[in-house]
């Protein structure tokens, strides 16, 4: 299968960490329900195909998110390999109750840097919404779990308009304050930009426990993770395929496809750990799970016949 040229960037990571969020925040806003078992499959391949950190579900209410409704038999029956990370999204202390019932060591929690999202989302103000997870996180630490946090909207809001950047490092600062161990910074509508991504990175004073979540509404992500890259971050957040969105923000469209960030750090000379072309497959497969192509351009590009054993450098 054709694979990048690979000319090493000066001033990037030697090596970054791919968070794949694909069997939580990419099938989450999927309009029919996806079977259990093609969930389990899909992150068996995910994990074949070499992440060591998947995002596997979350434990919300059925009524809220109702594709992520079989989050406990997912668990129940799904094999975790050693060396492989697999947190599930936490809202609220029974959220907790459920992960630790099926012995999950790692969660993550969903804050906003918006007003009118945190109202719309977790039915909480700006300021309210850190008392839902101060007993979520301290209790999780309590047990030996690792913490993450998600910030969303960080970059603009479809109700506010552009977010400012102090906002978004107080919000981020609190939820670090509470004993989370990374901070995932999310451009929920995809609306930011590489100059943006940069202020932002630096208003936190350095990437230092920062991760970066971009969606590809305006066609920046890849850009926009160049420039984090550029800044020091090496936590990516991507989903495999493209697919998802969030379905409390209806402009909020897919993630950052998986395969076409590695293709781009591949080519910059950067170790991922990933196999492209099992990416690729997997993604292939998926789709026709799905009953529809992906959107991941690289996917499109690779997963059609006449593509194998052909290279770039030709």
């Amino acid at each position: 299968m054709r694979q990048p040229y690979r000319v090493a960037e000066p001033g990037l990571p030697e090596r970054v960490t791919v968070y794949e969020v694909g069997p939580r925040d990419g099938l989450q806003n999927e309009p029919a329900v996806v079977p259990v078992e093609v969930k389990r499959e899909f992150v068996a391949r995910l994990a074949a195909a070499g992440h060591r950190v998947i995002e596997t579900t979350s434990f919300v209410r059925p009524e809220w998110v109702p594709q992520l409704a079989d989050a406990d038999e997912l668990l129940s029956g799904m094999e975790r390999l050693p060396g492989v990370r697999y947190p599930v999204l936490v809202p609220n202390e029974r959220g907790l109750d459920r992960a630790l019932e099926h012995g999950v060591r790692e969660i993550a929690i969903f804050g906003s840097a918006t007003e009118t999202f945190a109202r719309k989302n977790l039915n909480r103000t700006l300021r309210t919404q850190f008392e839902m997870f101060e007993p979520v996180v301290a209790r999780a630490l309590d047990h030996g779990l690792r913490v993450r946090a998600y910030v969303s909207m960080c970059f603009g809001d479809p109700w506010e308009g552009p977010t400012p950047v102090g906002q978004v490092v107080a919000v981020g600062r609190a939820l670090l304050d509470l004993g989370c161990f990374e901070l995932s910074l999310g451009d929920t509508i995809g609306v930011g930009t590489p100059g943006h991504v940069t202020a932002l990175v630096e208003a936190f004073g350095g990437p230092s426990r920062l991760a970066v979540h971009f969606h590809d509404t305006y066609g920046q992500a890849l850009a926009n993770t160049f420039a984090a890259l550029r800044a020091g971050v090496t936590v990516i957040d991507a989903s495999t395929g493209g697919i998802g969105g969030c379905p409390y923000a209806e402009s909020a469209t897919g993630n950052l496809a998986t395969e076409d960030l590695v293709w781009m750090l591949h080519g910059l000379g950067v170790e991922t750990g990933l196999d492209l072309p099992a990416l690729v497959e997997t993604s292939v497969w998926l789709a026709a799970e799905l009953g529809r192509p992906s959107p991941s351009r690289v996917v499109r590009a690779l997963g059609r016949p006449g593509t194998a054993g052909r290279h770039v450098k030709e």
